[in-house]
């Protein structure tokens, strides 16, 4: 076993040990002595105890696993209370999940995002797994007079082999709650794993499926108000004035006034991305009679200056430019063609890639480009929220509640300890919830018509918000010798309004002359975090490139890559490659198995891209026919490699969909824009896959080691947009290099079937 400080929070250890201590510790467990149904079984304890923030445990054995982060479909609501029972070493059928509403003094990082949950919940949940474990040992130690090392557990039990005695972890609540927290306490070894790693059924699937209210959409407490906003039509223009005297006549509106998201001298936090920052809000009794309401409301809008607000980033404080001006995709394009051939920032440079490329005896070169995109979950924006003058209560989807606790607090002049975030089930979230805008909006109305409010935002205000995915460009140049020598290496990438390069990932350490610069246009278009942020374009074209690089050495793609790989991993270059090369091979070697890359069927066309994101490593291969003129996405075989997987089902079904997703986005996915305003504003144009179209098969893979687990709600995301690039060339015979690839595939002849192969 290894060990670990417990690092258990002891004020709060101690207050909550206060509330339960006195209680009686029994002799008997309810449960050995019946099997009662679960509702019998919830109203059976006579007294819970807490033993740390995370275990809540009944005195008759019954136990209540906390899960700290927002769930919006990662399964963390499964997966964090699975790591918590093993370390306590308990019967999953005896255990209850709740989700913990916002409380960072008890919890660490309630955050779901960046596909960080689980690895950056790992050690703590398993430290407060084993500390509440060695806890319960502990006082069967006492209660027994036996050396503490001499008792083991197992499925909610506690035994003394020597004098046979056993307790189930009901009768030694009490007694443990009085207990010293131990300052060092015991991993389980991951070959004793009897939870992590074996697949458990998500906690909420019954309730998701008969249609339980678990969604803020759904929470309406009696005396709640609708509200609904109007922001601006485009980005560039903001409040000029409103004329509210038709539509505060009609049936069932009870007030219409403007509103300020933040204060004026409010420094923003990176979340607080809020493209129309006065916005108008109506208040009435059905949703219907607001939305009438909305389209009778009289409202003059203007172009806004160039403007700055300042941002706290995360320690640092930077003064943001918003730039004047109404935006068009067609000038977007323009400004990336301009600045993709002027010289960039310089992010990296390895041996001395511009003398390499002069001795070049040809070059290869490359762009490719992806517009803007919408989130587009399918939960609408929206937030219940009832402030007092005293207090706020606020229930909403949010991936990101600390931060948001901030603005609230500044927003609303009350203090942080005044305002309960309770953290509703999310209906989708790929990024677009860890903005919390929805949540400050809901509690300025609340707090100025003082009522509880429910704030919901049509689909085409949720469209037309902002907080995108930028639209970006990459330059991708190889220089080769006469034997097809790779000599030089040059990325230059950049976008609207960032650039979405990494300087230090694959291929950089793999070839002795590299180049990486970044360039970006500004823009005041809001961007956000949006699935595998920056990597799902840089995967797209990094790999994209890759592949027509080896087809000009004349190599197989996946053996390219691996040689690359070997030289990164036996002789680097530089020092701050951000991958693990082996790693990384293994993916590749592990799909070639699998996918049996080699031996594809008459007809079939197949592509190929790996990419390293969110500390895990993904290899794709995906598969092609054309039926009706048409492409059909036969297969996708995945390899992964994310550590230690705690819940394979829900892992593979969250493969599952980042590759539906990820096909999706690269096959139709675009946002454009004419004066500032979104051209898109509902599903009728923005396309979305379709069930007919998702792949007929997918099979993922894990790697299976003992690694501390890492990413995997956003890493199989990024390398299906190549694979599938990849594949389209060998059915067409023509290249596709802009997003999304529905126009260019549409534009291109197809071969004849006996050349997709």
């Amino acid at each position: 076993m290894t060990s670990t400080k417990s690092t258990i929070d002891r004020r709060s250890f101690l207050r909550v040990s206060t509330l339960a201590g006195g209680g009686m510790m029994l002799s008997f467990s309810w449960l050995a002595g019946c099997k009662p149904s679960k509702e019998e079984a919830l109203a059976l304890p006579k007294e819970w105890f807490e033993l740390n923030s995370y275990i809540k445990i009944g005195d008759n054995g019954l136990i209540t696993l906390f899960s700290p982060n927002p769930e919006f479909g990662s399964n963390v609501k499964t997966s964090m209370p699975m790591i918590l029972a093993e370390e306590l070493d308990v019967d999953w059928k005896k255990v209850l999940i709740e989700q913990a509403d916002f409380f960072p003094e008890r919890y660490e990082r309630q955050f779901t995002g960046g596909s960080q949950g689980i690895r950056q919940g790992w050690n703590p949940l398993r430290t407060a797994g084993a500390t509440a474990r060695q806890m319960l040992v502990n006082a069967a130690a006492q209660s027994w007079s036996v050396p503490s090392s001499e008792i083991t557990t197992e499925g909610g039990f506690i035994y003394h082999k020597a004098t046979e005695k056993k307790a189930s972890y009901g009768e030694m609540a009490s007694l443990a709650a009085t207990l010293s927290v131990p300052e060092e306490v015991a991993f389980k070894e991951v070959k004793d794993y009897k939870i992590i790693g074996n697949s458990k059924k998500n906690v909420e699937a019954k309730n998701i499926v008969v249609g339980k209210p678990l969604f803020s959409i759904d929470h309406t407490p009696e005396g709640t108000r609708t509200a609904m906003i109007v922001h601006a039509p485009a980005f560039g223009m903001q409040l000029k004035s409103l004329d509210t005297s038709e539509a505060l006549g009609l049936p069932g509106i009870q007030d219409i006034f403007p509103i300020k998201v933040f204060n004026e001298d409010y420094a923003r936090n990176y979340f607080d991305t809020a493209a129309f920052t006065e916005i108008v809000a109506i208040v009435g009794a059905t949703t219907w009679e607001v939305m009438n309401a909305k389209k009778a409301l009289k409202v003059e809008w203007e172009k806004m200056p160039e403007s700055s607000f300042t941002m706290d980033a995360f320690g640092n404080t930077i003064q943001a430019k918003v730039p004047a001006g109404l935006e068009n995709t067609e000038d977007h394009v323009v400004k990336m063609a301009e600045f993709a051939k002027k010289p960039g920032n310089i992010l990296r440079r390895d041996g001395d890639p511009e003398n390499a490329f002069k001795k070049a005896d040809r070059i290869v070169e490359r762009t490719y480009t992806a517009p803007f995109l919408s989130h587009n979950t399918m939960e609408p924006v929206n937030c219940y929220a009832h402030v007092t003058s005293e207090s706020a209560e606020i229930y909403g989807p949010a991936q990101a509640p600390e931060f948001t606790m901030r603005t609230l607090s500044d927003r609303l002049g009350l203090p942080k300890e005044k305002i309960q975030i309770k953290l509703a089930r999310m209906g989708g979230g790929f990024g677009i919830r860890a903005y919390g805008h929805h949540m400050v909006e809901a509690a300025v109305i609340s707090q100025k018509i003082n009522a509880p409010v429910k704030l919901v935002y049509t689909r085409e205000d949720d469209m037309t918000y902002g907080i995108y995915r930028p639209t970006y460009s990459a330059t991708y140049r190889a220089a080769l010798d006469k034997n097809n020598t790779l000599l030089a290496f040059h990325v230059k990438a950049g976008g609207v309004p960032e650039s979405p390069l990494f300087p230090n990932r694959f291929p950089a350490g793999a070839i002795d002359n590299y180049l990486a610069e970044g360039w970006a246009v500004e823009s005041n278009i809001t961007i956000g975090a949006f699935r595998a942020p920056r990597s799902n374009f840089m995967a797209s074209a990094e790999q994209s490139f890759l592949d027509e690089l080896a087809e000009e050495m004349q190599k197989d793609p996946i053996q390219f890559r691996l040689e690359l790989l070997d030289r990164a991993k036996t002789n680097p270059v530089g020092e701050n490659n951000d991958y693990d090369a082996a790693r990384y091979a293994g993916v590749l070697e592990l799909v070639r198995e699998k996918s049996d890359w080699s031996n594809a069927q008459l007809g079939v066309s197949r592509g190929v891209a790996a990419y390293f994101c969110h500390n895990s490593y993904v290899a794709e291969v995906l598969d092609i026919v054309i039926e009706n003129n048409q492409p059909v996405v036969k297969n996708v075989c995945a390899a992964v490699d994310c550590g230690i997987v705690i819940n394979p089902d829900a892992a593979t079904n969250m493969g599952e969909g980042g590759i539906v997703d990820g096909i999706g986005n690269a096959f139709f996915g675009e946002l454009t824009f004419k004066d500032g305003m979104p051209e898109k504003k509902n599903f009728d144009t923005y396309r979305m896959i379709r069930m007919k179209e998702t792949p007929k098969n997918i099979d993922i893979h894990f790697v299976q080691n003992e690694i501390d687990p890492t990413g995997l709600g956003e890493p199989l995301f990024p390398p299906v947009f190549a694979a599938l690039a990849n594949a389209l060339y060998k059915a067409k015979g023509k290249r596709l290099y802009n997003q999304p690839f529905s126009k260019e595939y549409a534009a291109s002849e197809i071969p004849n079937q006996e050349l997709k192969t």
